[in-house]
C-alpha cells in the first residue's frame, strides 16, 4: 500500500488531508530530481497533477466523499463567483505549508484587509506606523539547522567543479540563463533582425553585404517595451504611459521618485512579411511588470498590483477622524479592488486570477499581489480565459529567478530600483526583519505549480544572486540585521512543503558588500568589494557543505562576470576608482585563482554590462569579447581580444548622448556582428 493511499484510509471522513497528500506528491518530485531533467520535471508534474484532480475529486465543502457520490445538494460551489461551476472550476489550487489557499473570496479579501488597514493614515497608503515590520514570520515549525543538514537524504553526487562556456542566446542576447530567453531592444533569427525603439518596430533584412531596412510599424501607446522572438512572431513588452496617482498626499515627481506604471501591456506581431508587420493582438494588464521570460515558443510574466486605488480623505486640521475614516475605506473595499485584470484588443477587463488561485503567505510579506502567467506565441489572448492556470500570491515577492524549469519568487530588500511600495515597507518604521523568504514553483510549459518555500537569514541582492541546478537552489546572501556583516552562499532542498537549508558557508567578504555571482554545475565565484576586490571559489559539488576553495585579491572590482570556457572568466567593472577595467581571470587551479591580465579604460569611463549584461558580447570563435565603455557622453564599444594569457583592446566610438543605453552588438549565425545604435543598424568590423 503507498503512502497515498494510507492517507486515504486513515481519514475515511472528516476533512480532506490534503496537505499531507500533496507533500507525498512533493516528495515523489524530489525523488525525481536525480533522474534527467525532462523526466524529473514530466514526473513532477505528473505526481502533483494527479494528486491534486483526487484531492478535487474528493474536496467539496470540506468534507470527503465516497468515489462514487454526486455533488452536495445545491450543486458545487467555486470560489470565483460564489455560484455553480463545472468539473473544470472545482480543482483547487495546489497550495500547501507556507502558501495556503483561502477558504473563500471573502477570506482572501480579510486577508488584504487585514494587512491593508495598518498602512493608512491621515494621507492614506503608507502614513500608517508599525505594520511595516516583518515581525516572526518563521514558520511555527521552524527550519532547524540539525533538521536541515540530516544525512538521510540523498543529493546530487558530486562532480569535480569547473567553469562553463557562456553564449548569447539564439535571438542574440546575452541571457543569464542558456535555454531562457529574455527582452532586449533587439533580437535576431536567420537573415532578420527586429529593433524596437520607442513604440516602432522596424524589421531588417541581413542577408547582403549591408543591412537593409525591410518594414516598420507603429505599436501605439506603447512605452519603455522590450521585445521577444520566437518564428515570425515578436511580443513586445511594455506599459501604457499611465502612471500610478498618488494616494499619499504628495506628488511622486516632487521627492524625484519615479512613478511606477500600473499597467502592462502586451502588443503582438506577425513578421512573417518582414516588409510588413502586422499588430494582431493588445493584451493590457492593470498590474507592473516585474519580469518577462521565454521558454521556446511560450512566454511568462510575473507582474506585481500594488495597494489599490481608494478614494481616501485628507485633512490636517482633524487627523484622527480621517484616519478612522480611511481605515473604513479599506474594510469597504472589494476583492476587486486588490486582485489584477487582463483585457484583450481593448475589450473588457476581466479577472485575472480567481480566489483560489491566489495563495495567502503565512509570513507577513508586504502587501500586494504577484501573478504569474504564461500563454503561446500564438495565443496570447488566452491569458484572458477563466483557464489561463495564472496563480497569485497575496504578497509582495518582486525579485524573480527562473532556471529552464523552476521560477523562484523571492522578497528583496526593497529600494527605488523596484518600486516604491516595496522601498517605504523596508525603510520605514521598524525596517525589513532581516529574512529573505523564497517561493518555488515547478514549470511546464506556461503552466506553474508550487512546489515549496523557505527563508534564509540575510539579502538576496538580485537575480544573479540565484542560481537552480538539480532541484536544489544556491543562494549568496548578503548581511541583514540577522546575520553577521559577512555573505554566505546559502543552497535550499525542496523536502515535503519546504525548501530547507541544506548547506551554508559563511564569513566571505567580511564588511564587503556582494558585487557579482556567476554559478556552474559544482562552482560559484563570487566577487565582493569595499576597498579591494576579493573574488572566492566555492565548491558546491556536495551542496551540503559548500567549501571555499580558493580566493584571489586584487585592485578594483568586476560588476560583471562571462564564463569563458572551462578555465577562464573576464571580469568587467572598475579599478576602484574612476575608471573601467576588464580582467582575465584564469581558474585552471580553482584553489588559487590568478588574474591572466587586465586592461585598464581611461580616466572617467563606466562598463555599462555592469548595469546591463546585454550590452556584453563573447564570441568564442575569435576569443572577442565586445563590451560598452561609457566616457561622459559618449559611448564606445571596446573589442577586446584574448590570447596567450594577454588582453589587447580596440575604442570604436559608436553613440552620443542619450542613447548609449541601446548599444547592442548581437551575433549572427554567420560569424557576422550587427551594431545596434540609437539611430542606425549595420555591421561592425570585429
Amino acid at each position: 500500500m503507498t503512502d497515498l493511499e494510507k492517507h486515504w484510509d486513515d481519514v475515511p471522513v472528516g476533512p480532506a488531508p490534503v496537505d499531507a497528500i500533496l507533500r507525498e506528491a512533493r516528495r515523489s518530485a524530489a525523488a525525481g530530481t536525480r533522474r534527467r531533467p525532462e523526466a524529473r520535471l514530466r514526473g513532477s508534474l505528473v505526481a502533483i497533477g494527479a494528486v491534486g484532480g483526487l484531492a478535487a475529486a474528493f474536496v467539496v465543502g470540506g468534507v470527503v466523499l465516497p468515489p462514487d457520490a454526486g455533488p452536495p445538494p445545491g450543486g458545487v460551489p467555486t470560489l470565483a463567483d460564489g455560484g455553480a461551476a463545472g468539473a473544470d472550476d472545482i480543482a483547487p489550487a495546489a497550495f500547501f505549508g507556507e502558501l495556503q489557499a483561502p477558504e473563500s473570496c471573502d477570506d482572501l479579501l480579510q486577508h488584504y484587509v487585514d494587512r491593508g488597514t495598518d498602512l493608512v493614515g491621515a494621507y492614506g497608503w503608507g502614513s500608517g506606523y508599525g505594520a511595516y515590520v516583518d515581525v516572526d514570520s518563521a514558520p511555527a515549525d521552524g527550519m532547524s539547522r540539525e533538521r536541515a543538514t540530516g544525512a538521510d537524504t540523498a543529493l546530487p553526487q558530486a562532480v569535480a567543479p569547473a567553469t562553463s562556456r557562456a553564449e548569447s542566446s539564439e535571438t542574440g542576447t546575452n541571457v543569464q540563463e542558456a535555454g531562457v530567453d529574455e527582452p532586449d531592444a533587439v533580437k535576431t533569427t536567420d537573415d532578420l533582425l527586429v529593433r524596437l525603439k520607442g513604440a516602432v518596430l522596424t524589421t531588417y533584412d541581413l542577408g547582403g553585404r549591408r543591412v537593409r531596412e525591410s518594414g516598420s510599424v507603429d505599436l501605439g501607446d506603447l512605452h519603455d517595451a522590450e521585445i521577444l522572438l520566437a518564428g515570425d512572431t515578436v511580443v513586445a513588452i511594455g506599459n501604457d504611459g499611465s502612471a500610478r496617482p498618488s494616494s499619499r498626499g504628495y506628488d511622486y515627481a516632487s521627492y524625484g521618485v519615479p512613478q511606477p506604471p500600473q499597467q502592462t501591456r502586451v502588443v503582438t506581431v506577425d513578421v512573417g512579411d518582414p516588409a510588413d508587420p502586422m499588430v494582431v493582438a493588445t493584451v493590457d494588464y492593470d498590474a507592473a511588470l516585474v519580469a518577462a521570460r521565454q521558454h521556446g515558443t511560450d512566454v511568462r510574466l510575473v507582474l506585481s498590483k500594488g495597494l489599490p486605488e481608494l478614494d481616501f480623505e485628507t485633512d490636517d486640521r482633524r487627523p484622527n477622524s480621517v484616519v478612522a475614516a480611511n481605515r473604513r475605506l479599506v474594510e469597504k473595499s472589494t476583492i476587486d479592488d486588490w486582485l489584477p485584470h487582463v483585457a484583450v484588443d481593448g475589450g473588457a477587463e476581466q479577472p485575472l486570477l480567481q480566489c483560489d488561485r491566489v495563495a495567502i503567505p503565512r509570513a507577513e510579506l508586504g502587501p500586494a499581489t504577484m501573478a504569474v502567467v504564461g500563454f503561446g506565441v500564438d495565443d496570447p489572448g488566452a491569458a484572458a480565459g477563466p483557464d489561463n492556470g495564472a496563480l497569485g500570491l497575496a504578497g509582495e515577492a518582486s525579485m524573480t529567478y527562473e532556471s529552464t524549469d523552476h521560477l523562484y519568487l523571492a522578497t528583496g530588500g526593497g529600494g527605488f530600483d523596484e518600486c516604491w511600495e516595496c522601498f517605504t515597507r523596508t525603510s520605514g518604521p521598524g525596517g525589513s526583519d532581516g529574512t529573505t523568504h523564497v517561493y518555488d514553483f515547478a514549470l511546464a510549459g506556461t503552466g506553474a505549480t508550487y512546489v515549496g518555500a523557505g527563508e534564509v537569514e540575510g539579502h538576496v541582492r538580485d537575480r544573479w544572486s540565484m542560481d537552480e541546478a538539480d532541484g536544489v537552489l544556491r543562494l549568496a546572501v548578503g548581511p541583514s540585521s540577522e546575520t553577521e556583516n559577512a555573505n554566505s552562499v546559502v543552497t535550499l532542498e525542496a523536502r515535503d512543503d519546504e525548501l530547507v537549508e541544506v548547506g551554508r558557508l559563511d564569513g566571505l567578504g567580511r564588511n564587503e558588500d556582494i558585487k557579482s555571482v556567476r554559478w556552474f554545475d559544482g562552482l560559484a565565484i563570487l566577487v565582493t568589494f569595499r576597498r579591494i576586490d576579493p573574488l572566492y571559489a566555492v565548491d558546491l559539488t556536495d551542496v551540503r557543505r559548500p567549501t571555499l576553495l580558493g580566493e584571489l585579491k586584487i585592485p578594483g572590482f568586476s560588476s560583471y562576470l562571462h564564463p569563458l570556457g572551462p578555465r577562464r572568466l573576464v571580469g568587467v567593472g572598475s579599478d576602484g576608482g574612476n575608471r573601467a577595467q576588464a580582467a582575465l581571470l584564469d581558474l585552471t587551479d580553482v584553489t588559487d585563482p590568478q588574474q591572466l591580465a587586465v586592461h585598464r579604460y581611461v580616466r572617467g569611463t563606466y562598463a555599462t554590462a555592469a548595469d546591463d549584461p546585454r550590452q556584453f558580447t563573447w564570441l568564442p570563435d575569435r576569443r572577442v569579447v565586445l563590451t560598452v565603455v561609457q566616457q561622459g557622453n559618449t559611448g564606445y564599444v571596446s573589442t577586446l581580444q584574448l590570447g596567450g594569457g594577454r588582453i589587447s583592446n580596440r575604442m570604436t566610438r559608436v553613440e552620443f548622448g542619450s542613447d548609449i543605453d541601446l548599444v547592442r552588438t548581437v551575433p549572427l549565425a554567420d560569424g557576422r556582428v550587427a551594431l545596434v545604435t540609437g539611430e542606425d543598424v549595420s555591421f561592425f568590423d570585429v
